[in-house]
This record gives structure tokens, C-alpha cells and sequence, in this order.
């Protein structure tokens, strides 16, 4: 036997151990090695956080953020957090309440407070903007004077809703897109009128029409996937070339062309009334039909792809085998091939749902007052209104509808691959 042919330890016997001074080595090198690694991928984790990450916290925060009513009346904040709310507050609250008035009037700020207490109730617009000519000059007796001027400052809920906007931060933008709110008297959270409610009604809205498009697009993409990918290599890279065209063409130019289409002159309508189908056009637009005829041939690539991807990878000799036992072909495509397509199908659909929940220009422009999503809301509160909470709550919304169905995708494709192992 040669003399350097190491020999295992016999049974029952541990190897020895590695010397302190090569395990330290060993660790310098591990190391060193993750230290390079961390190097390399710096400059994209860097700009993820920056360019991704941090503007959706910053504009989520604000939907917790309420700084207009301390901002600009911090020593009113200050004393409304010390008052104990069971009981009117006394002079020196009233007095400091409207000297801080009547300096936010001066600096043009009083619109900013009044604006933020509106949310609230709407009659604090005017409760807040008219309380500076209340203010007697000498600055005494501020509290009768500002009761007979206005009764609301007697009534201890209007305090309760003051201590309440008063803090930096608040619930009151995720409350209201859950149509709920805090109820001034009582402190309780309580679901608002069915005249006022609007936002539940917007996301479940929202969460259908997305699943209709899913649904549509999964319909439609799976067969045509499947065509793809037995054709032979040549013509299945020329096709989906063609699936691929719609990318090189403007979100706003696809939509505005099926208004085309679908409009009562258009080219479905004339071509359906020449073959004699329909006696008068059809209303596909501006509707929630051109909506989703429209999404659906927007988002259909989105799920070709994945599918496509998959089915390349299927072997066909799977079916035929089951053929060949003597499974009915149909029996045998949906036994054998569908199951083994499921994590393109659950990997497509999540995507274009994810997608679909967040549509804006598709559905403002061939929708209808009704068919809305919740995309819409965000734009209004962002553009006209300058509502920033409201804008980030509801966006808020629509985050963690995503996240949760990523857990869920996750689970249910972690859980597939361990009983596919077993």
C-alpha cells in the first residue's frame, strides 16, 4: 500500500480535528469571499433601496402623517394633549387656540388647518376660518366670545375631534378606504352611512374586474401557448415575435385604438351589421366590456410567456405513454400535461392579476363612471385634490393585496415542489 493513501478512521472513532489555525484561515476565507460577494452586488441593492424602496415608504408614511394641524398650531397641540377631554377646556386653551388662529391667518395657513378638520366633519371649515373674528382685541374673555359666535366651540366633541387631528399621526386615511371612521363622541370606530361609503365598494370592484381579466387572459393565453410551443422552432420564434408586438407599441395608443374599434362606427360594429349578426351597433364602449377586451389584450403576453416557458420544457412523450396504456387523449392531456403547466399557470395569472389591480388609462378611458378602479382614486387624490393620505392609503391597499398574494404564491408553490419531491 502506498504511503500516501490516507486511511479512514476505523468505526466508532472521530476524524480529527482541523488545527485552530487552519479553522481560522478557513473563516478568513469564507469571509473573504462574502465580503466580495456584497461588493458586487452593492451598486444594485443600493439602488433598489433608493430608487424603489424609499419612495414607497416615504409615500406610504403619509398615509399616517398629519401635520397640518400640529405643524401649524404646536402649542394648541401641545396643550390639547394634556387636556383630559371629559370636560370643556378652560380659558387659557381658548386664548392659545386663537392667537395660534389668527398667526396661521396671517401666514395664509388657516386653509391648510380648516382643509384637514373638513375630513372630519365639513362644518369645521367654516367653524375654523371664521374663529379669528371672534377673537376679542384685548384678549380676554376668548372662550364666551367664541361660544356665542359660534355654539360648536361649547360642545365638548368639537374639543374631542380637535385632540384627536391634533396628533402627528393618525388613522383616519386608512380608516376612511375601509369606509370606517372614528366617531367624535363615543371615540368607537364605526362604519359610515351607505350614502357615504365608497371605498370598499371601489376595491371590491377592482379585485372583480381584475379576476375577470385573469380569468380571460388564462382562458385565451393557454391555448395559445400550447400552439406555440408544438410548432417547430422557426415559426414558434416568428409567432412570438407577433405576441411580443403589442410591447413596442404605447399603453395610450392600444387603448385609444379599441376605442376605435368598438366605438358604435367602428370596425366591429360595421363588420357585424355587413354579416348581417346585429340589426343596430353595440354599445362596447365606455362600458365595462371595452374595459375588459381591452386589458385582456393588453395583459395577454403576461401570461403567454410563462406559459410558453414551461410547455417548451414538457416532454410529449409523457402523454403518449399514458395514450399508449390506454388513457383517452383528452384524459391523458389533462391528467399528465395540465399538472405539470400549473406553476406557469399560477406564476402568469398572479402577474397579470397583480397588473390588472393597479390599470389606470384602460380603464379611464373606455370605462365608465362605474368601472373605476381603485387606480383612479389615487390619481384624483394626487392630482386635484393634493390629498396625499388619502392617495397613500390607497395605495396601501393595493400593496398589500399584492404582498399577501406573493405569500400565498409562495406557500402554494414551496408546497407543490416538496410533494413533488416526495
Amino acid at each position: 500500500m502506498s504511503q500516501n493513501t490516507v486511511m479512514d478512521p476505523p468505526p466508532g472513532i472521530a476524524p480529527p480535528a482541523a488545527s485552530p489555525g487552519l479553522q481560522q484561515r478557513l473563516r478568513e476565507v469564507d469571509g473573504a469571499k462574502t465580503r466580495r460577494s456584497l461588493l458586487l452586488i452593492a451598486p444594485l441593492l443600493i439602488f433598489v433601496v433608493v430608487c424603489f424602496l424609499f419612495p414607497i415608504v416615504s409615500i406610504l408614511s403619509k398615509s399616517v402623517e398629519n401635520p397640518e394641524f400640529h405643524d401649524n398650531l404646536p402649542q394648541t397641540s401641545a396643550a390639547l394633549a394634556e387636556w383630559s377631554g371629559s370636560a370643556l377646556p378652560d380659558e387659557a386653551l381658548y386664548a392659545t387656540l386663537g392667537k395660534e388662529l389668527i398667526a396661521a391667518r396671517e401666514r395664509g395657513q388657516i386653509a391648510t388647518v380648516a382643509k384637514r378638520l373638513s375630513y372630519e366633519n365639513s362644518s369645521f371649515r367654516r367653524l375654523i376660518t371664521t374663529a379669528p373674528r371672534l377673537i376679542p382685541a384685548s384678549g380676554t374673555g376668548v372662550k364666551p366670545a367664541m361660544i356665542a359666535g359660534q355654539p360648536a366651540w361649547g360642545e365638548l366633541s368639537t374639543w374631542q375631534t380637535l385632540k384627536r387631528v391634533s396628533s402627528p399621526v393618525t388613522s383616519y386615511y386608512l380608516l376612511s378606504v375601509f369606509d370606517r371612521k372614528i366617531d367624535a363622541a363615543s371615540g368607537d370606530i364605526q362604519a359610515l352611512p351607505a350614502d357615504q361609503a365608497l371605498y370598499v365598494n371601489v376595491l371590491l370592484r377592482t379585485l372583480w374586474m381584475a379576476t375577470v381579466v385573469t380569468l380571460l387572459c388564462v382562458g385565451i393565453g393557454y391555448p395559445l401557448a400550447y400552439w406555440l410551443a408544438k410548432q417547430p422552432a422557426n415559426r414558434a420564434n416568428l409567432l412570438m415575435i407577433l405576441v411580443l408586438l403589442p410591447f413596442w407599441t404605447s399603453l395610450i395608443v392600444r387603448t385609444a385604438s379599441w376605442i376605435v374599434l368598438l366605438q358604435s362606427g367602428g370596425l366591429i360594429n360595421r363588420a357585424l351589421l355587413g354579416m348581417g349578426i346585429i340589426d343596430h351597433p353595440l354599445t362596447l364602449v365606455f362600458n365595462r366590456i371595452g374595459v375588459f377586451i381591452s386589458m385582456t389584450h393588453i395583459l395577454l403576453p403576461f401570461i403567454v410567456l410563462p406559459l410558453y416557458a414551461v410547455m417548451k420544457g414538457i416532454s410529449p412523450s409523457y402523454v403518449r405513454a399514458a395514450i399508449s396504456l390506454g388513457a383517452h387523449p383528452f384524459l391523458a392531456f389533462w391528467r399528465v400535461y395540465v399538472p405539470q403547466t400549473y406553476a406557469g399557470i399560477a406564476a402568469g395569472a398572479l402577474l397579470v392579476f397583480m397588473m390588472a389591480i393597479g390599470y389606470y388609462v384602460t380603464p379611464a378611458l373606455l370605462g365608465g363612471p362605474n368601472d373605476q378602479m381603485v387606480s383612479y382614486f389615487v390619481a384624483f387624490f394626487t392630482n386635484s385634490t393634493m390629498n396625499w393620505g388619502m392617495a397613500a392609503a390607497l395605495g396601501s391597499q393595493l400593496l398589500i393585496i399584492v404582498l399577501l398574494l406573493y405569500i400565498v404564491y409562495v406557500r402554494v408553490t414551496r408546497t407543490s415542489a416538496e410533494a413533488a419531491a416526495h
